[in-house]
């Protein structure tokens, strides 16, 4: 009899396994919806030719899966002999795979949202398991509640992949004193049906509810529209606001050169609509009106000289006989950057301009670095030249739940020096949003890109804020107007120009700009395909020193009349050109006048001017480790109160859950005459524990996921260190698991009619609190040590099937074999059922109908101990503590942003 419940506990495990393999088509379905959405509204084709080819192609892949699963588990396990009963089980576990892969795609089709979808798949599966006939018997199940048990597909999988086995040879012993077989009374004693029909009802129930559920899902796809995107929400006043500054935006971009009458009536007009959005005008000659900044910042030129950079050679490469170890990306690029002079680097795509920049800012994280890089004419050192730079990157990158203005401060924040006292630190703040043109946007949630939130041009413009509030004296920018109109281009690149007239260094990588964009810059570096340089100077006036430089070299056609000259240029330095003229523009410009200016203007740029001394900070960072940690918390705060499909969602599915459990397992903590009764009850805190805790875990990995990238970013800006990010995150947790724990354990203790002693309640509370968090932080960890959610997921979900089955509820610690007992003890579940077992049931004097007590009974059978409580309560607290720290290390030293 006790063999057949570690038996039933292998079927109910196998069961559980193939339903979970479903899950991965949740996410799936709902990465393709989007497209079809759109070729369904163009009416490419009916929602059953969409929903068919999926359920099609699964078959074939779920009978890999379900015959690899069978060749190792069946007879290894030891289930009947028989091999028509193995073929009989094949087809249950294949039937139940189906099934679940149909029901998650309907909740994909249902949900049409990863947060939402996951959630209600969460919930379904919990219902389809809990009322599956293991976790609680058939008996037990209140008549209000027996609709559920009937309507559950697991419930037909179950009694049919257990009737297949315990009617079969093996079980066929008569015991003394009965006219039954012991396989027979196995069934029995867990409340499942006994009569061999049960086999043929089950397989047919499962192939209705794959026809069923599939039948849904095009319903679905045809009936339902995707759920709406908002983009940023703005009131009536803002609104107005926003109207006033932007009246003239249609005024082209305004170059510092031209000074012809036109652009005069043009820059009349401009200035007027500047005056507005409080955007101080500039000199057209030259004399660039820098406008007073509330704080002073130390204009610094960068100069580099013969600048190498070399990877590993790729192994494909080696594989086609190139003989080198290392591939050279840049070779031999000169230049120099000073302030109120606005570079552009240019070349075509694969030439070397991100690859350049990310050399000169510091921000690569692999490869071979050569030449000289000078700050002022001091040697660059990394950790100071964090300090005074800033760098814009081309994918805006920012925290989706805080606010422009919040944004700012934050940067601000941990990024100015600690002598900047917080009201001119807001004062600076205000100054550099008028510059940038946010004031009208001052209140508007940053959103996720593409999605929610702010314009791609907005976007560009708080990026190019959030280092602007740093007060840096050098910016780098990469394609500042890479994916946007010409009018949002030109309201960017305006901003760039009132940048480079504070008298900053401004350098930005550009493809392909119009001639206004174009003209706004004043020099420009340009490089050829393989990373090597072919001009480096001033454009002049319409481009006029470009042009005249290029024209000069003999065969190079001229420009025509209004053609833009990037383009132009472009041309006729591409690789096909200089094939066909026979020029090497590398030579050319190595030999040329111009080469032979910049290397002396390098070389003095190289000296230290008299008086001037090194940049020099005593801590790394602007803030202390304390302040780091406040600012971080404020923002994680700030995030999570205002992510409510995260934390709202969760808490309504715990509360959800909750009531659930209440009513299916109502008062099951009076009953307590039969073993089954604490099967049901230990049955009741598994399943909990199992599904709230596994909901943690995957809900929190993709808020890391999108945060991280954040992290990423603000540490390479040398905003913080990672253990302050990481300390706000973990802390950030505990609150809100708080409030989940004590609504979960308030509404179950009580529907449940547990004992209601201060002592076993607070101990409930206690288990509850610590597994929830676990849970969580492990799924944290998980995403902290995996380069991106898919792996995490995949990651975590092996280890929660492991948990599952090492918890003590699907085989009790008595029946693991002796090689395999020391994972039950590192097993973070079986710790917690302990505790929760132990402080309900472990000091109960009470008689069970056969004589035993329920005390000695739970430790015979679980090998639990009242006396050990105290160790158990700690352990568990301790897996929290591990994960968390595990999360820390992971986050500082992995870093899955290969530059």
């Amino acid at each position: 009899m006790e063999d057949g419940g570690t038996y039933l506990g292998a079927l109910f495990f196998t069961i559980t396994v193939a339903m979970f393999n479903g899950i991965s088509e949740l996410n799936m379905a709902i990465m393709k919806l989007p497209v079809f959405y759109k070729q369904r509204d163009l009416l490419f084709y009916p929602a059953w030719a969409y929903s068919l080819p999926p359920w099609i192609l699964k078959i074939p892949i779920t009978l890999v899966e379900v015959f690899i699963w069978e060749a190792i588990c069946y007879y290894s396990i030891g289930f009947d002999p028989n091999f028509g009963r193995v073929l009989k089980q094949f087809l249950v576990v294949f039937c139940i795979n189906q099934m679940a892969s149909s029901l998650f795609r309907l909740m994909a089709g249902l949900g049409r949202d990863v947060i939402v979808a996951n959630t209600v798949g969460s919930f379904a599966l919990l219902i389809v398991l809990v009322l599956g006939g293991f976790v609680i018997s058939r008996e037990d199940v209140h008549k209000w509640f027996l609709w559920g048990y009937w309507s559950s597909p697991l419930m037909y999988g179950q009694n049919a992949i257990a009737v297949n086995e315990f009617l079969g040879h093996s079980w066929r012993k008569v015991l003394p004193g009965t006219n039954e077989t012991l396989g027979v009374l196995v069934l029995k004693s867990r409340g499942l049906f006994t009569e061999p029909y049960w086999f043929w009802l089950g397989i047919g129930a499962l192939i209705g509810y794959v026809f069923f559920f599939n039948f849904l899902f095009t319903l679905a796809l045809q009936y339902l529209s995707p759920l709406r995107k908002n983009q940023a929400g703005l009131s009536q006043e803002k609104l107005l606001e926003r109207n006033a500054s932007t009246r003239q935006e249609d005024v082209q971009l305004l170059t510092r050169r031209s000074s012809s009458a036109e652009a005069k009536v043009i820059e009349e007009a401009s200035i007027s609509s500047r005056s507005l959005s409080g955007i101080g005008d500039y000199n057209k000659n030259g004399r660039s009106g820098r406008r007073g900044m509330v704080l002073p910042f130390q204009p610094l030129s960068l100069t580099f000289d013969e600048i190498r950079y070399s990877v590993d050679m790729p192994e494909e490469m080696k594989n086609q006989g190139v003989l080198e170890d290392r591939l050279e990306l840049l070779k031999g690029v000169s230049g120099a950057f000073r302030p109120g002079v606005l570079t552009a680097l240019m070349g075509v795509s694969g030439a070397g301009k991100t690859t350049l920049m990310d050399v000169l800012a510091g921000r690569k994280t692999g490869g071979y670095i050569e030449g000289s890089i000078t700050i002022s004419g001091y040697p660059k050192n990394q950790e100071t030249f964090a300090r005074i730079s800033g760098y814009c990157e081309q994918f805006d990158i920012h925290s989706p739940y805080v606010t422009v203005y919040e944004s700012l401060l934050y940067s601000a924040w941990l990024r100015l020096p600690r002598e900047v006292d917080p009201s001119t630190r807001k004062m600076f703040i205000e100054e550099v949003m008028e510059l940038v043109e946010l004031n009208s946007l001052r209140e508007a949630l940053v959103g996720l890109p593409g999605e929610t939130g702010l314009s791609t041009e907005q976007r560009k413009r708080l990026t190019i804020a959030v280092e602007l509030v740093a007060n840096p004296s050098i910016i780098f920018m990469d394609e500042p107007t890479s994916g946007l109109d010409a009018r949002a281009a030109a309201i960017v690149m305006r901003t760039v120009r009132n940048t480079v007239d504070t008298g900053r260094t401004v350098v930005c990588t550009i493809h392909q700009p119009s001639i206004d964009i174009f003209d706004a810059f004043d020099e420009l570096l340009l490089l050829k395909l393989g990373g090597e340089q072919i001009y480096a100077g001033p454009l002049g006036r319409h481009c006029s020193q470009l042009i005249q430089y290029f024209e000069d070299i003999e065969g190079v056609p001229k420009i025509k009349d209004g053609y833009n000259p990037a383009t132009w240029m472009l041309e006729v330095t591409s690789a096909g050109t200089e094939a066909n003229l026979n020029i090497n523009f590398t030579h050319v410009y190595r030999n040329s006048e111009l080469y032979q200016r910049n290397k002396e203007l390098i070389q003095e740029l190289s000296i230290p001017v008299e008086g001037s001394k090194d940049l020099y900070f005593d801590s790394q960072y602007s803030q202390n480790f304390l302040t780091q940690c406040k600012a971080c918390l404020w923002k994680q705060h700030l995030s999570y109160w205002r992510n409510t499909s995260y934390t709202a969602v969760r808490l309504l599915f715990t509360a959800i859950i909750a009531l659930m459990f209440g009513v299916i397992f109502w008062d099951i903590g009076l009953k307590r005459g039969k073993e089954q009764d604490l099967f049901n009850a230990m049955g009741s805190m598994y399943a909990a524990v199992t599904f709230i805790g596994v909901q943690n875990g995957a809900s929190v990995q993709p808020i890391i996921a999108v945060e991280r990238t954040v992290f990423y970013r603000e540490r390479a800006a040398g905003m913080y260190s990672a253990l302050p990010y990481a300390l706000a995150q973990v802390i950030i947790e505990v609150p809100h698991i708080l409030v989940e724990a004590l609504l979960y354990g308030v509404i179950v203790y009580a529907m449940m009619g547990f004992d209601w002693t201060v002592s076993k309640f607070l101990w409930y509370l206690y288990f509850m609190y610590f597994t929830f968090l676990y849970y969580s932080f492990y799924g944290m960890m998980t995403m902290a040590i995996s380069p991106n959610p898919h792996v995490a997921s995949i990651l975590s979900s092996a280890f929660y099937a492991i948990w599952s089955l090492f918890s003590g509820f699907v085989i009790p610690f008595s029946r693991i074999p002796v090689w395999w007992k020391w994972y039950y003890w590192i097993c973070p579940v079986a710790w917690t059922l302990n505790g929760l077992v132990t402080s309900q049931y472990g000091d109960n004097m009470e008689k069970l109908e056969n004589g035993q007590r329920i005390k000695d009974f739970v430790e015979s059978y679980f090998g639990f101990h009242y006396d050990f409580l105290g160790v158990v309560a700690i352990v568990v607290a301790a897996f929290s503590i591990l994960f968390a720290l595990i999360f820390a290390f992971g986050i500082k030293v992995f870093n899955f942003q290969k530059r």
